[in-house]
């Protein structure tokens, strides 16, 4: 394996500026750094931590890995992947790849650069970081996520079929008309939640109406302008589906401010990644996942790999399931419809 010396000779440059290329330094202009970083990546330079490899695996973010609109979803992912970690030794560090990694770099050398001997990829809506990494042959594992490309390991939840599920319940209530609010990043998970809202109307023989589909941020913000527009139109749905739990939170919380009787008035079916639905009012119906496992199953199979306890390829994905709760019942007699966001009228 080659070193940061017999880099600096081959290029005939310093060693502090070979050590401060590879380490992103500012001070080196764009061509000294692609120069040495082609010439590492050839030679198959690794770079040392310390006396011995480091054990910290990096759970890896297209940007930022904290935002408001994630919710339950991702403290209860970490929560898993935490305890998976910690069960090999290992210890966990947050990469952000669009802000530190440098364009020059490939992303085992930026990897290599963090110290970190594996990655847990939370893709989100960045399409491509999956696969980029796992082309690079770098030891990782998509969570919450899948990929066609055989060389991404991942383990994710499949929604669909609940999701049908839970618009059949609605449907087996008696509703004709249910509307669909989903999250406006079209990520594999959220696909699958519209495939299932589509199977079950066709399959009942009920039109699917384009426009009780909408689409905002999975957020409560997001979760009331989704109700609000579902119940603005001239016959509104009886019943929706929210793909997400902050949505779901946020509709629920505007229906009580406008007086919105839930399941009386309108049923709802939500989304759930841990127990918020038994922490509203009313307890809301939901599509559940386990997060958590997600998170440690993942932590698992990377931190045994790298111990060399398992090899090959990692693809799983675990069903979710249907609670029903308080927040649906049979269509009310007369829909309920919301003028200028504030007024409550009813359609005969």
């Amino acid at each position: 394996m080659s070193s940061v010396r017999a880099i600096a000779e081959e290029l005939g440059v310093s060693v502090a500026t070979v050590s401060r290329a590879l380490n992103n330094h500012p001070g080196v202009s764009d061509e000294m750094r692609r120069r040495v970083l082609q010439t590492a990546d050839k030679s198959g330079y690794k770079p040392s931590v310390g006396r011995k490899p480091t054990n910290v695996i990096g759970l890896a973010y297209p940007n930022e890995p904290v935002k408001a609109d994630l919710g339950a979803f991702e403290a209860a992912l970490l929560a898993g992947i935490l305890q998976g970690v910690s069960e090999r030794r290992f210890d966990l560090t947050f990469l952000n790849v669009h802000r530190d990694k440098h364009a020059d770099e490939t992303y085992e050398q930026f990897f290599n650069r963090k110290g970190v001997r594996g990655v847990i990829v939370r893709a989100l809506d960045d399409n491509g970081l999956a696969e980029a990494i796992a082309n690079d042959g770098f030891p990782m594992v998509l969570v919450a996520d899948r990929s066609d490309d055989p060389r991404v390991n991942y383990i994710d939840s499949d929604s669909r079929d609940t999701s049908r599920a839970a618009v059949d319940h609605l449907i087996g209530l008696g509703h004709r008309r249910i509307g669909l609010a989903i999250h406006r990043v079209s990520d594999s998970d959220h696909r699958d939640r519209e495939a299932g809202y589509r199977e079950a109307m066709q399959r009942a023989g009920l039109p699917v109406e384009e426009s009780f589909i909408v689409r905002a941020e999975a957020s409560p913000e997001g979760g009331a302008m989704m109700l609000l527009r579902l119940l603005d139109q001239p016959n509104p749905p009886t019943a929706i589906y929210f793909t997400n739990p902050l949505s779901t939170v946020g509709a629920l919380h505007r229906c009580l401010q406008l007086g919105i009787r839930v399941p009386k008035d309108l049923s709802i079916i939500g989304f759930d990644d841990s127990d918020i639905r038994l922490r509203t009012y009313p307890q809301f119906t939901a599509v559940c996942q386990d997060a958590r496992s997600l998170g440690l199953e993942a932590a698992r199979w990377l931190t045994r790999t790298l111990k060399g306890e398992a090899s090959g390829t990692f693809r799983e994905v675990r069903p979710t399931t249907l609670a029903v709760q308080e927040s649906t019942a049979f269509p009310p007699v007369a829909a309920i419809r919301v003028e200028d966001n504030t007024r409550i009228v009813q359609v005969i």
